[in-house]
């Protein structure tokens, strides 16, 4: 009788070991889809300035968008977790398709080759972000739905993990709309 208690304690303590080391992956995968977010985030604010100062040779007096802009990339810089940072990435997504509106009302800026390849890098930024954002998402979602389950909620709850937030941007219910389109 004392081997089957012994045998039958044997397997509890391999089974909350194996389950820890399992959430302890995911909680690196996790860190490591974010770090992937972040290198990106961080090549989008080092193209903007350069961005903002092209556009300010061609587009001086739009003082205010281009404040906004640089106000918007600022906050992003700073912020401290997933939801901070989706909000910060709504304004500063909000404030470069201010920009890019007003650089179509100058062509010459439009034809300027420095703009344009900036744009570009920025337009190759933006995709890889959202791509980072949806594999970090898909990580995010395999840890909750690890740590829910059961028996791993018991293990789970034990040794402090917790769910985590997806990066999720446009929460505004406007910015779900269909775009309306007028000829």
């Amino acid at each position: 009788m004392l081997w089957i208690v012994l045998g039958i304690v044997a397997l509890v303590i391999i089974f909350a070991i194996a389950t820890y080391n399992r959430l302890v992956a995911l909680r690196q995968n996790l860190k490591n889809a974010w770090s992937q977010i972040d290198v990106q985030l961080k090549r989008r604010y080092d193209l903007i300035p350069n961005l903002v100062n092209t556009v300010k040779g061609y587009a001086a007096h739009e003082k205010e968008t281009l404040e906004n802009v640089t106000k918007a990339r600022t906050m992003a810089m700073q912020a401290g977790n997933v939801n901070e940072q989706a909000g910060a990435e709504d304004m500063l997504t909000g404030a470069l398709k201010s920009l890019f509106a007003v650089a179509e009302s100058y062509p010459e800026l439009k034809a300027d080759a420095n703009f344009r390849q900036l744009q570009n890098e920025l337009g190759n930024t933006e995709g890889q972000i959202a791509s980072a954002r949806q594999a970090y998402n898909q990580v995010v979602m395999n840890f909750n739905t690890a740590i829910q389950r059961f028996p791993t909620v018991l293990v789970a709850g034990m040794f402090g993990f917790h769910q985590e937030n997806y990066f999720n941007l446009d929460e505004e219910p406007a910015s779900r709309e269909a775009v309306k389109v007028e000829f």
